[in-house]
């Protein structure tokens, strides 16, 4: 790990430097047309009145590396919160330098602190790296459950289900 390595957390001047990250990454997954949101909402989150994901910027010389970005679970078999890992992104130029290791090593760190369960994430079945990554970490592959969402129309007629 680089000795010019630091993490730190998000403050209300990093929206556009985290919201541009964001669109790094949905390129990177594939699927920048999937990115709806806008930095006003996302600053909203963050940092409104009733702020819902918690962000932390790394930076290698004062250089942005990447960022990681999560929100409090529950589990209901623990009787726990646990933390969501909603985006863990390296920019390409600086991975495999421990950039990574260290995002998610403090986001556990803050699981850990708080006195939560467990950390959590998801991750495509095409990025090998990642996989790997997470892999030489410990990190267990839940195969037997499927992740499932509700969206845009069909979020809205579920929702019109119960009027």
């Amino acid at each position: 790990m680089s000795a010019g390595l630091r993490i730190r957390q998000a403050e209300p001047a990093d929206v556009e430097l985290i919201f541009s990250l964001i669109i790094e990454l949905a390129d990177y997954e594939r699927a920048r047309e999937r990115v709806v949101g806008t930095p006003e909402l996302l600053a909203d989150s963050l940092f409104g009145p009733d702020p819902v994901a918690e962000a932390v910027i790394a930076e290698v010389d004062g250089e942005t590396a990447g960022f990681a970005l999560w929100f409090r679970t529950f589990s209901t078999w623990l009787c726990l919160p646990g933390l969501w890992l909603e985006d863990l992104y390296v920019s390409p130029r600086l991975r495999r330098g421990g950039v990574g290791r260290a995002l998610l090593a403090h986001v556990a760190q803050v699981a850990v602190e708080r006195g939560y369960g467990r950390v959590e994430w998801s991750a495509l079945h095409w990025n090998a790296l990642a996989l790997d990554f997470y892999a030489a970490l410990g990190a267990e592959i839940m195969d037997e459950w499927r992740v499932h969402r509700l969206e845009g129309d069909a979020l809205a007629r579920v929702a019109g289900d119960n009027t």
